[in-house]
């Protein structure tokens, strides 16, 4: 007669193997859940950064250096742009996330029009958005 320890061993060393596969995936769902979240997080930020930036360039009458200044940003040839870090606090150095604004022509005398983007340092944009404003209603 043979002994049954090996079969034993082995129905023991696949249940370990199946339980060890289910906690592999509990845990990629766990990180997966955890990278969404922060990216919703960082989008949810863009969007208040665009549509601050948005009421400043309406009341301003379009982006400028007051404007600029008004964001904590810099102002060059028509653009705003400023600089985040990792805690959406200003910064000059390593910004994480970059918001700009930038002026279109909206083929219209008296309609100004700027695009707002905000994006992440490696290009990946998390938000944008148009903003339009009648000329001369501003300051």
């Amino acid at each position: 007669m043979r002994s049954k320890a090996p079969l034993a061993l082995m129905e023991q060393a696949v249940m370990v193997l199946v339980f060890a596969l289910a906690a592999v995936l509990c845990l990629r769902v766990f990180v997966w859940s955890d990278i969404d979240s922060k990216n919703g997080a960082a989008r949810d930020r863009a969007a208040e950064a665009a549509q601050s930036a948005a009421e400043i360039l309406k009341h301003e009458g379009g982006p400028d250096q007051e404007s600029a200044d008004l964001l904590g940003g810099e102002y060059e040839d028509g653009i705003i742009t400023v600089n985040y870090d990792g805690d959406w606090e200003r910064t000059k150095d390593n910004p994480r996330y970059i918001l700009t604004a930038a002026k279109k022509d909206s083929g219209e005398e008296l309609l100004g029009l700027a695009d707002i983007q905000v994006k992440e340092s490696d290009g990946k944009i998390l938000f944008e958005l148009s903003v339009g404003w009648q000329k001369g209603a501003g300051r």
